[in-house]
Order: C-alpha cells, then sequence, then structure tokens
C-alpha cells in the first residue's frame, strides 16, 4: 500500500486559516525573493516606540547584522552605537554553544534588539499586529544589544561548526530607529539590569563545575543546610556558612589547582561522590569542623562563630583546601589519596593559627574593634603562601 501523500494532498488537509495565511504572504515572498529577505513578524509599541519581532534563520545573520562600536583607543563613547568590542567574550559565548551542542546539552542566547529607519525597509500590515518585514539586500540592521551574541553566531555559521546552528532560528527586536542617539540611549537604557550574584548562576548551571557544585552541596555534611544558593554572601546573621560559588572555587581547585576552571570535561554526579567522599572524611576528622558537620542545620549565631573563628568556615578557606587538596589527587585513577587527606584534616585550620598568620592572616592596622585585631586577605599571593607554608607544614616540600 502506498502511503505517500501527494503535495495537493497535504495542502488539503491543512487548517483553512493556515491557508490563507500562506496565501496571504507567498505573493510577496515571490515578488521580493531576489532582492530582499522577508521575515513574518508581530508589530507592537512600547515606550512610545514602533518595535517589530522577527524571527531569523542563522544562515542570515552575517549578512543582515552589524555592530558599530565604540573605539575604546579614542575614548569616545560616541564613535560607534555599541560599547567597545570586550577581548573574548564572543569566544566565550560560542564556546558556550559548542559545549553545549557537545554534550547533547539544551543552550540559548536570547533575544538580539537591533534598529533600522523605517524608510529603509518595508512593512506590510495584516492587521492585529500579523506583518511581513521586507529587508532590502543592501540594507543592514544596527545592532543595539547583543553584538557580542551576534559575532558568536556568525563565527559559527561561517566556520567547521556550522552545522550546530544552521537549523536554528535567532529572534530580534527590531526597533524602527535611526537616530545613532537614542540607539546609544537605548542600549544604556538596557544595561541598566543588576548582575545576577555568581550563586545563583552556579546553582542553575548544568554542566562542569556547576553540576558538580549542586550535587556536592548535597552529598557534602558540612555543606548541605548551610549553603546559600542565591545571594552574593552568606548574610552576617544567616545561618548559613558558605555561598555556591565559594564551593565552586573549592571544587575547581580541588581537580586542577585553578579557582577559574569551568571543568566542562568532567562528569558532574562522578566528579562530585569522588570530591564529595573525601570531603565528608575530612570535615569528619578535622577537629575545627567535626562539630559543625554533623549538624544538619545551624543557628545563625553557630554560623556566625564558625565564620568568625574558623578559616574554613570562609571563602579563602576552602580555596586554599581546594588548592592543597589538589595535591592529593590522582588523576591517572581520579581519586584522592586518602592518606593525604587525613593529613591535611590534622592540621589547625582555626583562624587565629600560626600557620595561617603573615599570609591570609594578618595584623589589622586599624581594626574597627579591639577584640578583632586580624584581618583576612585573600589576594592572590596571600593564598599561594599559604598553601606553600601548609605543604612544608606537611611535609609535601
Amino acid at each position: 500500500m502506498n502511503t505517500a501523500l501527494s503535495h495537493s494532498t497535504l495542502e488539503d488537509n491543512q487548517p483553512d486559516s493556515k491557508k490563507q495565511l500562506d496565501a496571504l504572504i507567498e505573493p510577496y515572498i515571490l515578488k521580493h525573493y531576489r532582492e530582499a529577505e522577508c521575515y513574518p513578524g508581530l508589530r507592537f509599541r512600547q515606550g512610545g516606540r514602533e518595535m517589530i519581532q522577527v524571527n531569523v534563520p542563522a544562515r542570515d545573520v552575517p549578512a543582515l547584522l552589524q555592530a558599530k562600536p565604540s573605539d575604546d583607543k579614542k575614548n569616545d563613547p560616541h564613535s560607534g552605537k555599541n560599547r567597545p568590542v570586550v577581548k573574548g567574550h564572543a569566544e566565550e559565548i560560542r564556546d558556550y554553544v559548542v559545549d553545549r551542542s557537545s554534550n547533547k546539552q539544551p543552550w540559548i542566547l536570547g533575544t538580539l534588539t537591533a534598529n533600522v529607519p523605517e524608510s529603509e525597509i518595508e512593512v506590510i500590515d495584516f492587521g492585529k499586529g500579523v506583518c511581513l518585514v521586507v529587508i532590502p539586500k543592501g540594507v543592514s540592521l544596527d545592532i543595539t544589544d547583543g553584538q557580542h551574541r551576534t559575532r558568536a553566531i556568525q563565527e559559527l555559521i561561517m566556520g567547521s561548526e556550522r552545522s550546530l546552528v544552521s537549523d536554528d532560528s535567532f529572534p530580534i527586536t527590531l526597533v524602527l530607529e535611526g537616530n545613532h542617539r537614542q540607539c546609544q540611549t537605548d542600549f544604556r537604557d538596557m544595561a541598566q539590569t543588576a548582575p545576577l550574584p555568581k550563586s545563583l548562576l552556579v546553582s542553575f548551571g548544568a554542566l562542569g563545575r556547576d553540576g558538580i557544585t549542586q550535587d556536592l552541596i548535597e552529598l557534602v555534611g558540612i555543606f548541605a543546610g548551610k549553603t546559600q544558593k542565591i545571594k552574593a554572601s552568606p548574610g552576617s546573621n544567616s545561618k548559613f556558612v558558605y555561598t555556591s560559588h565559594y564551593v565552586a572555587k573549592a571544587v575547581s581547585c580541588a581537580f586542577t589547582g585553578d579557582p577559574g576552571n569551568e571543568l566542562l570535561d568532567h562528569d558532574p554526579k562522578k566528579s562530585a561522590e569522588i570530591l564529595g567522599e573525601r570531603l565528608n572524611l575530612f570535615f569528619s576528622k578535622c577537629l575545627s569542623t567535626k562539630d559543625v558537620a554533623a549538624k544538619d542545620e545551624l543557628s545563625s549565631e553557630e554560623a556566625g562563630h564558625f565564620r568568625e573563628n574558623c578559616l574554613l568556615g570562609m571563602s579563602v578557606g576552602l580555596e586554599i583546601l581546594g588548592r592543597l587538596l589538589n595535591y592529593t589527587y590522582i588523576k591517572e585513577e581520579k581519586s584522592f589519596d586518602t592518606d593525604m587527606v587525613l593529613q591535611l584534616a590534622a592540621l589547625d585550620w582555626l583562624r587565629d593559627s600560626p600557620l595561617w598568620r603573615g599570609n591570609v592572616v594578618q595584623e589589622d592596622s586599624n581594626p574597627k574593634a579591639s577584640d578583632k585585631p586580624l584581618k583576612i586577605t585573600a589576594t592572590a599571593g596571600a593564598v599561594s603562601t599559604a598553601v606553600k607554608v601548609a605543604k612544608v607544614k606537611l611535609g609535601w616540600e
């Protein structure tokens, strides 16, 4: 039995509304197919401005959108419509898409914003905000917001990783505006959003370090119920000791010695289990942490006392621990040396320990309170010195 459907049969089965829409749009597309690109759009008003939302296939992005970044060497913000290009940012976005796609994970770049005078394009209104946008091939849309995302898309579609985005489309909010200064004002206004706390970014991640951290927080007793997953700090009067970002830095240090490594080549669950087992051993044997690790939840007073008196109750302490754990990591076996971890647990991790004096714990020349003469410094040099001092104490150097 032949189950193939003819083109006419498929058309007959389409809803009448779709047939009517196709009949309405197709003549315009056929009319302009040589000299222009046509995109269905939704027209709307916002803030007294005329705008249109369109979806553009990835293959059209390189020719359709153009950035006009300011020249930071001229120290003139008005030398372009966009902010100066941030070196490496487009590459980071491109790598994000490649990494997610390679791991068969979903990704999203968000809506781009561009502007063009309405006189340079043709907008065919069909009513109820539905329209067709006809953009002549010689007209480029000036990017108002999203120049680095656009460049990343362009590099992908024109490079060897083209297949990763060739079937994708990207939404563009098209502002019918040609005034140069107004476009700069639009960019400034769109950049007023508050930056997301790093802990929240970790909590919403799924790959590499972010995924490991999320699992680790639940697996390790001293982190579970004691880690702030949304805000930038634990809070001075809260029950929290850590933030997700604090833990994430320690995770990167433990596996690579680099607090910024995203560990995208690591399996989140397996890595969390390996590190979690050793961290639970460490915190349960360390005299300064075993009581805190054994509790499901701390009072605000208990959390505050721990943060104040134990170096491991602070971000810098976790970073030092992570860097020292890296020396116990056997990469070929994907495991941490148990005996060396126990040696780490035997160190004095209290803040006033001589071990940390002169590196991350220093005398405060102008203390806010007479009973608190010490201050913490988390500079790269101080952390590096603290790690070296600890290694000498352990006989690892």
